[in-house]
């Protein structure tokens, strides 16, 4: 993830929202929480922790120790973190296991659309990857980013061909590694009828390129639109290698992960009864119009206890 990328969702989740709230300290013994992660295992991306920590003040990049320790307390399983590096896997490593976290996948942006870059950008790929399956990392995902990142722009025709042409290249020598690439997208891929999303779908060979569902985006992009969510899963479901979870009410992202607009029971249901049984990572944020009465450890508590009920069928499987 670039560094302009990251400001760029920090400066839109973040923007007008106060850095003060009500903090409710987390309640549970070591054992509680021991059991709690032996569960469902459920992870959480990085960055829910960057804006939280921003929020507050706080240098997220000179607390990765306090963080994780943080995720750890929260009976989170495992940790995703927003790639740039194979150096940062390094520093990664020992925290994680410290803390006993899992890091089965981690995201990283690519520029694919674009033929002189493409080259430079799968490479520095396939790098980070190296280093981060020796931590056992299996799932690689990407977010092929835009023209200019809040920009109007659409790729063309050509781009888009070129980018999914790119985009089969990287899953295959993620799959000779032995590593699985998901496919990620926000709202930009969902404008002009999808045609960029639905072609880096249809345009990629399913073995090589898998999706990771982040049904938030979907619905967001699609104009707050379930009916858009569910299509995708019945168009794409059996791709589905990785979901992010996150919830919004009366479309604006809720704190916790629980019920709101996005109907996860009936997503579970679906995806279990096409066999699919994708690995979980939260990524519930806060934006404006958020309420914010939960410290970071207990919102993450929360989503975690409830996306543990909502897939227990995962687990049971």
């Amino acid at each position: 993830m670039t560094i302009d990328y990251l400001n760029r969702r920090i400066f839109m989740t973040t923007l007008a929202t106060a850095a003060g709230g009500a903090a409710l300290s987390l309640r549970g013994s070591a054992s509680e929480i021991s059991r709690s992660r032996s569960r469902l295992h459920v992870a959480c991306n990085q960055y829910p922790w960057t804006v939280y920590y921003q929020l507050a003040g706080r240098n997220f990049d000179a607390s990765l120790d306090t963080v994780l320790q943080d995720v750890a307390r929260s009976g989170i399983n495992g940790y995703e973190p927003l790639a740039t590096s194979p150096t940062q896997i390094d520093q990664l490593g020992p925290l994680l296991k410290e803390n006993g976290l899992d890091m089965r996948s981690l995201y990283v942006n690519s520029v694919l659309h674009k033929a002189d870059e493409a080259d430079r950008s799968i490479g520095q790929v396939l790098e980070i990857a190296a280093k981060a399956k020796t931590a056992g990392t299996t799932i690689i995902v990407t977010n092929p980013s835009p023209i200019r990142w809040g920009g109007p722009e659409n790729k063309t025709d050509d781009q888009l061909k070129a980018q999914a042409g790119s985009l089969e290249r990287l899953g295959r020598q993620l799959n000779a590694m032995g590593m699985q690439l998901a496919y990620h997208n926000h709202d930009i891929e969902l404008r002009n009828a999808a045609r960029e999303f639905h072609h880096m779908m249809v345009g990629t060979d399913p073995k090589y390129v898998t999706l990771c569902l982040d049904a938030h985006w979907v619905y967001r992009g699609s104009g707050n639109s379930s009916v858009a969510l569910f299509d995708i899963i019945e168009l794409y479901g059996s791709r589905v290698t990785e979901l992010h979870l996150r919830q919004s009410v009366n479309q604006i992202w809720s704190e916790a992960f629980g019920d709101g607009d996005i109907d996860y029971r009936a997503i579970a249901k679906r995806l279990l009864a096409i066999g699919v049984r994708p690995h979980l990572v939260l990524e519930q944020a806060v934006e404006q119009g958020s309420t914010r009465a939960l410290d970071p450890v207990e919102a993450h508590r929360r989503s975690c206890e409830y996306a543990r009920e909502v897939f227990a069928g995962f687990a049971a499987a």
